[in-house]
């Protein structure tokens, strides 16, 4: 039944087989007639997909599309192999075709191809940014096994971090120098953070999602009680964390925008507005635009988790749903830079893939984008799979904890001025010692389910399990006793 259950179509398209380009898009035209789909609604994902379809012939080598019905949408994903058309912006332009002779002749590039696929679709903002190529181009050369000892021995001894010295610092190589890699750390760290650590807690305001990942608590098709509070409940549950004496708050949903639209999420920040002097936010990735929208409605700054920085890898993690499309949430932050965020936070999920590697382009794309937008400020999440409901067999794999401080550390001294969150995934001990070396900031009174911090029983279930239940109390205090200074904010408007 199309109004329960998503209908996944799936095509093979071939390089250069002009015979048989169309066929993949005149099917999907012929099943959403079947399907009942408005006749205007099947004409433009008939005209995008044949478009698609045809530059994947014609300049990408072929690929796969995969086609998401859906009550809401159809969604089209085309994943060819590459190397693509050369200037984007070029192609954009109306009549303007990169298509060899041969195929003219044939009755095709007429150069509408990119400006019709962008006419007929709705969403998914392409920007001008060569950021992605770079980070992942240095993910992709970065051997670790290559550095030693006295590539580490270099690192440590220099004033400024290098991009090799960070390659250096995240190298098997460095982990015997773990000691010395933690005391340079702390110095950065206390040097433009002093004895400070922010508290925040996050709050979950809907838990329904759109999109299939394997390893996520919250994934479509992960059978859990799913809820979206109301504005009167969400304005319960901001009271309940503000007489705990927070002034940070990160509003989280799943990844829904059908249920959590960017209205929804801008009315949450506007209550939030009345109670915390720091708005964050952790949703699914959107437009410059809807930043915009919701930098106006309250929120500071945006966080996105990339997963992983391996788009092989990507791609058997990521089933279904919005999340598949890489680049569109690789480059989430600068859309939200552009839409007059203040700052942007970076994640890897370690554990999902070679944690190096997804390291290192984390630190690349932090470091890129501030040398593009020096005026934005810059945050590190370092989160380890745990285990989910239905699933607590997941566990990081080889991302222990002398791996995870070596990573910290190492994004500490390649980004001094960077904020690193450490999250209640790791258990009190590691927390209670990584902000007296790396970390400014902490959460505390966490509860990941929907409705927790005002109700008695959560109308929603969680995400992933936590590790650390401390209160807000137990955490201030427990920052105190190492000798450290409890920060609500840092951050006042006049």
């Amino acid at each position: 039944n199309l109004m329960e259950n998503a209908i996944v179509l799936q095509y093979h398209v071939s390089a250069d087989d002009f015979t048989r380009a169309g066929e993949a898009s005149s099917d999907v035209k012929g099943k959403l007639k079947q399907l009942g789909i408005s006749p205007e609604a099947v004409r433009k994902v008939a005209i995008a997909m044949y478009e698609g379809e045809i530059n994947m012939v014609i300049h990408a080598n072929g690929g796969e599309i995969t086609v998401e019905i859906t009550p809401e949408k159809v969604r089209m994903v085309l994943d060819d192999v590459g190397p693509g058309i050369p200037d984007i912006e070029l192609a954009m332009q109306a009549g303007y075709s990169t298509a060899p002779d041969e195929v003219r002749n044939l009755g095709f590039g007429a150069g509408m191809g990119l400006p019709n696929m962008k006419k007929y679709t709705d969403d998914m903002e392409a920007i001008d940014s060569d950021i992605m190529d770079r980070v992942i181009a240095e993910m992709n050369s970065y051997d670790a096994d290559i550095y030693t000892a006295e590539d580490v021995k270099e690192a440590l001894a220099a004033e400024t971090c290098s991009v090799d010295n960070f390659k250096a610092l995240l190298s098997p190589a460095a982990l015997p120098f773990l000691e010395e890699i933690a005391q340079k750390a702390q110095k950065e760290t206390r040097k433009h953070f002093g004895n400070s650590v922010a508290i925040f807690t996050p709050l979950y305001i809907a838990n329904y999602c759109e999109n299939y990942c394997v390893y996520c608590g919250f994934n479509c098709h992960n059978k859990i009680k799913r809820a979206q509070l109301n504005y009167e409940e969400i304005e319960k549950e901001m009271q309940a964390i503000a007489a705990t004496g927070l002034e940070e708050v990160l509003i989280l949903t799943g990844e829904s925008p059908n249920k959590s639209s960017v209205e929804y999420i801008g009315e949450a920040c506007k209550i939030a507005k009345k109670y915390f002097k720091l708005i964050g936010l952790e949703v699914y990735p959107m437009d410059s635009k809807d930043y915009a929208y919701l930098h106006e409605c309250g929120a500071d700054f945006v966080t996105v988790f990339q997963e992983t920085y391996n788009s092989d890898k990507y791609k058997t993690l990521h089933l279904g749903g919005r999340k598949r499309i890489f680049p569109y949430r690789l480059n989430a932050q600068e859309r939200a830079i552009m839409g007059g965020m203040r700052g942007v936070g970076f994640a890897a999920l370690l554990g999902l893939d070679d944690f190096r590697k997804d390291a290192l382009a984390t630190g690349m794309h932090a470091y890129l984008l501030q040398k593009k937008y020096p005026h934005a400020e810059i945050a590190f999440s370092c989160p380890r799979l745990r285990p989910i409901i239905n699933n607590d067999k997941i566990n990081p794999k080889d991302v222990h904890e002398p791996q995870l401080l070596q990573i910290i550390c190492a994004y500490r001294i390649f980004m001094p001025f960077a904020s690193i969150t450490i999250s209640t995934r790791e258990c009190e001990r590691f927390r209670d010692n990584i902000i007296q070396i790396a970390a400014t900031k902490i959460s505390a009174g966490v509860n990941v389910g929907i409705g927790g911090h005002s109700q008695e029983e959560e109308k929603g279930d969680e995400q992933f399990e936590i590790s650390d239940g401390r209160s807000v109390d137990e955490i201030y205090q427990m920052i105190e006793d190492n000798g450290m200074q409890p920060v609500m904010t840092d951050y006042i408007y006049v």
